[in-house]
């Protein structure tokens, strides 16, 4: 089960095993879990109402539950807790849950993923059919983590099928194999099923696409090194910013730079301006992309960056990350913003400082359009 943030474990404890059992009025309760906020605002009465909240009979749990779609990660933590400490004293003292409304809970993907997932965690502990019924049905579930206890059956699947008729030649379940690997790398999010089923496939003699997957942009035209000298060049709007125009000839900081064309190859999407322009040090460079949407829509732009970075859609700025050498690990930076159907424009800026240490030379982003659970959201001119 999940860690207790809001409470030490003795706490819990204390009131898992001692509250009595009584139907309570919520509202009030969970509101006032609802309002706790950073630097422990809210905290003196956060604690008060959870007293009295885990005197709370079982059947409430799916109310409260509810409540998790309203709250803050501080909030939901109180909440957790709570839900946590009740189910487990009714189960400790002999008694059941409502797995019907839990299941019904499960199955409303209006809930958000944290509280769906919660129910399903304590709904197995009381229904042992539930995994098996209820997963397989979840491929393209917005929970990640209950998409992820369904690609973790198809793999299981599919290797099964393929120990089955190992010794068959030719094998006529290879297609079948194939397609059951197929289908769990489409639903699959997290990076590590992604590999596992990406280098099984390959072991099939399969091309696998990873950037098409991941729905990063591999086309870009780039244009640098302008100067940051003392970082300066973050804050400085130099001309791309104002206007993209490919046929352009500006200053740069060695003399006059133009666009150039760029085409990653990296399987994560990297693009690598010391590659393309040699590497530097005080500099900045620029990125543009066309991303054409077959309709208006909100999306995540998930980036990853070496550097200082700032991103804009269609001339707005909706990310900056004043940020040096702190990691590029995958989907490192996440913001919503709404294509418009049709063209748009991506623009990149990434700063370079002057850090001489060996792990400071990376001078690169990538970048990735995707939904809320990770999946690719392609360009038409992709698809």
């Amino acid at each position: 089960m999940g860690t207790f943030r809001c409470l030490g474990i003795a706490v819990w404890l204390v009131a898992a095993c001692t509250a009595q059992s009584v139907a309570v009025d919520l509202e009030p309760l969970l509101k006032t879990l609802q309002a706790v906020g950073p630097k422990g605002a809210g905290n003196r009465q956060a604690a008060q109402a959870w007293e009295e909240l885990v005197r709370a009979d079982a059947a409430q749990l799916p109310t409260m539950l509810a409540a998790l779609d309203q709250a803050q990660p501080l909030a939901a933590n109180w909440i957790r807790c709570a839900v946590d400490a009740i189910a487990a004293r009714e189960l400790r003292g002999g008694g059941t849950l409502p797995q019907a409304e839990l299941e019904r809970f499960l199955l409303d993907t209006e809930h958000v993923p944290r509280a769906r997932r919660l129910a399903y965690e304590w709904l197995v502990r009381v229904d042992p059919t539930a995994e098996k019924r209820l997963i397989s049905g979840m491929l393209d579930d917005p929970s990640v983590e209950l998409r992820r206890d369904a690609v973790a059956q198809l793999i299981d699947k599919a290797a099964a099928l393929a120990a089955t008729n190992l010794r068959l030649v030719p094998d006529p379940a290879a297609s079948e194999v194939v397609a059951t690997y197929r289908r769990a790398l489409h639903a699959a999010r997290d990076l590590d099923q992604i590999g596992l089923l990406a280098a099984r496939l390959k072991d099939l003699g399969q091309e696998v696409d990873l950037p098409r997957h991941f729905g990063f942009l591999l086309r870009w035209k780039l244009i640098g090194p302008f100067d940051n000298t003392g970082e300066n060049g973050y804050a400085v709007v130099y001309p791309p910013e104002q206007k993209i125009d490919p046929e352009a000839s500006y200053p740069g900081k060695r003399g006059p730079i133009q666009w150039i064309d760029y085409q990653s190859d990296h399987e994560h999407g990297r693009v690598d301006f010391n590659q393309a322009f040699g590497e530097e040090k005080d500099v900045v460079a620029y990125a543009a992309a066309e991303f054409i949407s077959a309709a208006e829509q909100e999306v995540e732009f998930r980036v990853a960056s070496d550097d200082a970075v700032k991103l804009w859609l269609n001339g707005t700025l909706i990310d900056e990350h004043n940020v040096y050498h702190a990691g590029s690990q995958m989907d490192q930076y996440t913001c919503r913003a709404t294509l418009e159907a049709g063209r748009n424009v991506i623009l990149i800026k990434a700063c370079q400082n002057n850090q001489p240490e060996e792990w400071a030379r990376g001078w690169s982003f990538q970048l990735r359009v995707c939904d809320a659970t990770g999946g690719a959201i392609l360009s038409t001119d992709r698809e």
